[in-house]
């Protein structure tokens, strides 16, 4: 009898595949060998996995796993503990986690380091859980580590209606800053204000940089949250104040400018960036050691909570990118196994 057959584990499992780089066409189903936890890691059944940008910039050959990660897309799940690697004991079979993975989360089953492993928050469901590692790892290391938003200080959140807006705004608005987010439609303005932003700006319709300059009396924000790059850094210069910080966390409006630097020596700005998925396992341990002692207990009391937006099955991976790239979705996507 193997070891699969004594924990009553499949040989097998259902998992989505990026066939070819292209279109959410080449996400396609198909059956892998169930992987096997080395040291520190735990095998998670899958309940629930979170849909990411990285995804799709890795669908499109854009973003590559570093190296040891699984070819599979997906960074973030929540599920059962099936099967636990030598050398864990902070957990064990049957404890009900979500995780922050470097890949494979696209899957009935899914390796995970026992450290980034984190308790469901008491009142969530496993579709709720689904949805927050990749953006409270990503958000609290970026505006509150990087970034040092305290409270008193004001931030300008890029993309106030995704996933990593939705989580930003609450957490930002939670530990006493004054929030304004942009997005692009009414209905996600409303959406951002509703979750603590005091003014969301439609950037079809308005300059961001004129209103809060306005709100502000000309002094501008501390901080701005940035992830789309291309022409909405040079505006984040000048919209920010003395001494203030950018961070960039992507591009979706490309990697390339050209920007005037001369505003950054006279206001002495910081600008700084990071990516979350290549960063060491220590490192994303330290993270999430925060997040359990500063923000799980938020989540547990319901003072603030993830915005889930839609949920498609595992075989319907394509559907939930196509949704994603259409913009129509306000928080989180999530497929369900």
């Amino acid at each position: 009898m193997s070891l699969s057959d004594a924990l009553g584990l499949p040989g097998s499992m259902q998992v989505i595949e990026i066939v070819g780089h292209g279109k959410p066409d080449v996400l396609v189903l198909g059956q892998r060998t169930l992987p096997r936890p080395g040291y520190g890691e735990v095998l998670i059944k899958v309940a629930a996995a979170g849909v990411n940008r990285p995804d799709i910039m890795q669908r499109m050959g854009l973003y590559p796993p570093p190296d040891g990660a699984s070819d599979l897309p997906g960074l973030e799940v929540a599920g059962e503990i099936a099967e636990i690697g030598p050398g864990v004991t902070s957990l064990k079979t049957t404890d009900k986690v979500c995780a922050l993975v470097a890949g494979g989360g696209y899957a009935a089953y899914c390796l995970a380091h026992a450290e980034h492993c984190l308790p469901i928050p008491n009142g969530l469901n496993m579709t709720e859980a689904a949805g927050l590692p990749e953006c409270f790892f990503t958000v609290w290391t970026n505006v509150f580590d990087r970034g040092a938003l305290r409270a008193g200080e004001s931030i300008l959140i890029h993309g106030g209606s995704s996933g990593i807006g939705t989580t930003a705004i609450q957490l930002a608005a939670h530990f006493g800053a004054r929030v304004f987010a942009t997005a692009g439609t009414q209905e996600k303005c409303e959406a951002c204000e509703g979750l603590g932003a005091e003014k969301a700006i439609n950037y079809r319709d308005d300059d961001f940089v004129a209103v809060v300059q306005e709100l502000t009396g000309g002094q501008g924000v501390n901080l701005v949250l940035d992830m789309v790059g291309g022409g909405y850094v040079k505006r984040n210069i000048e919209v920010l104040s003395q001494n203030g910080r950018m961070v960039l966390i992507a591009f979706l409006d490309g990697a390339k400018m050209e920007i005037d630097m001369m505003p950054v020596l006279r206001k002495w700005l910081k600008i700084t960036g990071s990516t979350l998925r290549p960063r060491s396992v220590a490192e994303k341990q330290e993270i999430a050691e925060k997040l359990y002692q500063k923000v799980w207990p938020l989540l547990a009391s319901g003072k603030i909570r993830p915005q889930i937006s839609a949920t498609f099955p595992l075989a319907e991976a394509y559907k939930a990118h196509e949704l994603m790239e259409s913009g129509h979705h306000i928080g989180k996507i999530v497929l369900t196994v």
